[in-house]
């Protein structure tokens, strides 16, 4: 059975987003995608546009050196403009001494086949805030 649309899209993306590829993670948005990501981090709050979600991975990249890596656990969807995707997120930080390995999940609203907003879960706010380090 082939995959479901909105599973292929958001797994071109995790895809994409692993290999560092924002030019193409960014073909997958809308120009007004949202990503919402939790805690009081650097890296926490409701980043609107593509644009500045983009820059956000981007400084997630900066931050931990490139040593982070997302493990796709599965893809759910409803067939109404959702998917869900659990995964397992690593990262070290050289300049901190830290690492992190943690499981959470994406929630995706998927409209005309691109995403337009992304509410992220994780298992402990608080040991990613601690990992991220505080909003500057």
């Amino acid at each position: 059975m082939a995959e479901h649309p909105d599973a292929a899209l958001v797994r071109r993306g995790f895809e994409a987003w692993t290999s560092g590829d924002m030019e193409t993670v960014g073909t997958l948005m809308t120009a007004d995608c949202t990503h919402h990501s939790p805690g009081e981090s650097q890296i926490s709050g409701h980043i609107k546009g593509r644009d500045n979600v983009l820059d956000m991975y981007r400084r997630m990249f900066e931050i931990t050196g490139g040593e982070m890596r997302v493990e796709l656990h599965s893809i759910s969807v409803d067939g109404r403009g959702h998917a869900v995707a659990a995964n397992r997120f690593f990262a070290t930080r050289e300049d901190k001494g830290l690492g992190i390995e943690m499981n959470g999940a994406l929630v995706f609203t998927i409209i005309g086949g691109k995403i337009s907003d992304i509410d992220e879960c994780i298992e402990d706010i608080d040991v990613s805030d601690n990992f991220w380090g505080p909003a500057e």
